[in-house]
């Protein structure tokens, strides 16, 4: 290949893509040398380790010549061309290096591309054009304060939702509230009895939780000395005048709801998340709701359930309960026919072994799985989704199991596209007491420490235009890469000092190295400016090793961001493991790719690369949803 002009493949994308260029040109050798198509060839070229820049495993095309004669004709094939340096075979692979000026043009020159004149800026695509996600995150219930363990999956939704738009995808942040059910029945009752509107004036959701543990520990006192349940049937009735649509009870539980709101939304700006609907299962519509009934009944779903078998797990359950292990959804389910009274109505799925799931109490009112099933029909019929997320811990896996199938049987035109995004528990959140800690108080933790080690370097502390916001975003930084290290689907231990080191791959190590490289322009300036055209920049005095390496791992940017959006890609969702490594490569840099005292033209060219490296960081730092600081 003489020439620059590569042939279109389809998958390959090297306006966005500046290594797919490369991987094009590979394949186009992979092609005449081997007899294959061009897109067989190009699904063929993978990143390659060690140093390799591309590798080709050849068995995987399943060609009938033996391997070495294959990987020779390749080999004899090829010469070195605009795109390729070189090409090497070592059965049963063949690795390729790429010409170091093309890749340093091609790559430096896309990162510092204006969005206007490629459609998106640098990492983003088209990919997902014409799209629609709507990703459920957070979900914390009404009444009860955001605590640590609504993190992650806070964290992971944020970070989905940020790559799915990156990826092109039309994206429905939706934030489903448990703000329906018999617990607010609980609540309702607790805050006549235990209610101050003094104490609900000065911090609301604190005391409507304070509330809400005391009526809980009302009703458990009941049940287990056997006394009648008059907590329980006053909450009972509560929630059917809900459902009723009483007026006064509506009027309350708005009332609460908006508190709830209001206060959640606080912590949401303190930790750059966004919601674009806050949504509910007290809007699921009714109507909604009793034609997933009728669709049950007339696919001949429906099945009694007596409270035998209601009672076979409630022990279990209860147990869980009362560790904080099951959110309302199971605490509403595991109490669905406890006591005997009456028949509820189930769905049988034992013969996928997932249970036999109630999906209407004995009173008629519905069950929180009731509310899901009816809710993603009326989600479908408002946004004509492609693909529904739904990021929600391990405790709830048997539910989504259950809430899927249900759809599935349903014959549901969307059953397909529903995914569950599940997590692992966070340990070590609570106090020695036992209590919940909460993520204010964490935060809170987490600043109080950075701003004491910010403190003990008094001039760059003096630099600072705001410590106090400043070290509010190192700490949460810290607090957010720690999770996000955690493997997703493994629950893991929270480590308050180890969370605010700067030393290894932490939240304050992320910040610090995009920290040093904006003070790079600030050191040399004016006396080394770059130029507004990257083109006047000789890139070819950027001959060591280490900058090849920097700019190598720069171009895998955009691949990096279009994995994860790929089913089955979910594990590594808001993980930082690729950015604390390029954070390391250039740590590794300074001494090397000095900038302060050089020649001209290589000071420029220097600065050039440390500036492209800083805005693929700060990318992807805002990805994970982090505030990339310039200072600290």
């Amino acid at each position: 290949m003489s020439s620059s002009v590569l042939p279109l493949i389809e998958g390959a994308d090297p306006a966005n893509f500046p290594l797919d260029s490369f991987k094009v040109a590979i394949a186009v050798l992979l092609s005449k040398a081997l007899d294959l198509s061009l897109d067989t060839a190009f699904s063929g070229v993978d990143f390659g380790r060690k140093g390799v820049d591309f590798t080709v495993a050849v068995p995987r095309f399943r060609l009938k010549s033996k391997i070495p004669e294959l990987i020779e004709k390749v080999t004899s094939t090829f010469t070195p061309n605009h795109y390729l340096e070189q090409c090497v075979g070592e059965s049963p692979f063949v690795h390729f290096y790429v010409r170091t000026t093309t890749l340093f043009k091609l790559v430096l020159e896309r990162i510092h591309q204006s969005p206007a004149s490629n459609g998106v800026p640098f990492g983003s695509n088209w990919q997902g054009a014409g799209k629609k996600v709507v990703i459920e995150f957070s979900s914390p219930n009404i009444a009860k304060p955001f605590h640590a363990g609504h993190l992650r999956s806070t964290i992971i939704g944020t970070v989905l939702s940020n790559l799915f738009e990156a990826n092109g995808w039309d994206v429905i942040r939706m934030n489903y509230l448990g703000d329906w059910g018999k617990q607010f029945g609980l609540l309702a009752v607790g805050f006549k009895r235990y209610g101050s509107e003094e104490s609900l004036a000065n911090n609301a959701i604190m005391h409507l939780f304070d509330v809400y543990v005391k009526v809980n520990r009302d009703a458990a006192l009941e049940k287990e000395r056997g006394e009648p349940e008059i907590t329980d049937q006053k909450a009972r009735e509560v929630f059917r005048k809900m459902e009723s649509g009483d007026e006064s009870t509506l009027s309350l539980w708005r009332r609460f709801r908006e508190l709830s709101i209001h206060k959640y939304a606080e912590v949401y700006n303190r930790l750059n998340v966004r919601f674009d609907v806050y949504a509910g299962e007290s809007l699921v519509r009714s109507d909604h709701i009793k034609a997933a009934m009728a669709a049950l009944e007339a696919n001949n779903l429906l099945t009694d359930k007596t409270s035998k078998e209601s009672n076979n797990n409630w022990k279990e359950k209860k147990v869980a309960m009362s560790l904080g292990t099951l959110r309302t959804a199971e605490e509403e389910d595991a109490e669905a026919n406890p006591s005997g009274r009456g028949v509820a109505k189930a769905v049988d799925l034992n013969q996928w072994k997932l249970g036999k799931p109630v999906v209407q109490k004995p009173d008629g009112t519905t069950i929180y799985i009731m509310r899901d099933i009816a809710g993603v029909f009326q989600r479908y019929e408002q946004y004509k989704f492609d693909k529904h997320i739904y990021v929600v811990g391990d405790q709830q896996e048997l539910h989504v199991a259950q809430f899927f199938k249900i759809v599935s049987l349903l014959n549901a035109p969307f059953a397909d596209r529903l995914e569950h995004v599940s997590f692992g528990r966070v340990n070590g959140m609570s106090t020695r007491k036992g209590d919940v800690k909460f993520l204010d108080e964490i935060l809170d933790t987490a600043k109080e420490a950075m701003l004491a080690q910010m403190q003990q370097k008094e001039e760059k502390f003096k630099d600072i235009e705001d410590p106090d916001y400043t070290a509010d975003q190192i700490g949460m930084t810290c607090v957010k890469v720690q999770d996000m290290q955690a493997k997703r689907v493994h629950s893991y231990n929270f480590d308050p000092q180890r969370m605010t080191s700067f030393e290894g791959d932490t939240g304050a190590y992320l910040q610090y190295a995009h920290v040093r490289l904006c003070s790079i322009e600030r050191k040399v300036a004016p006396t080394v400016v770059v130029p507004s055209d990257p083109s006047q920049i000789n890139f070819d005095l950027l001959a060591e090793p280490k900058a090849r390496e920097i700019v190598f791992i720069l171009g895998t940017y955009p691949d990096v961001v279009s994995l994860h959006t790929r089913r089955h890609s979910h594990e590594y969702v808001a993980h930082p493991s690729p950015f604390l490594r390029l954070s390391h490569i250039i740590s590794s840099a300074w001494e090397t790719l000095i900038v302060m005292g050089q020649e001209h033209e290589l000071a420029q060219a220097r600065l050039f690369l440390y500036m492209s490296a800083r805005d693929v960081l700060g990318s992807a730092m805002r990805l994970l949803s982090l505030s990339p600081l310039t200072r600290m």
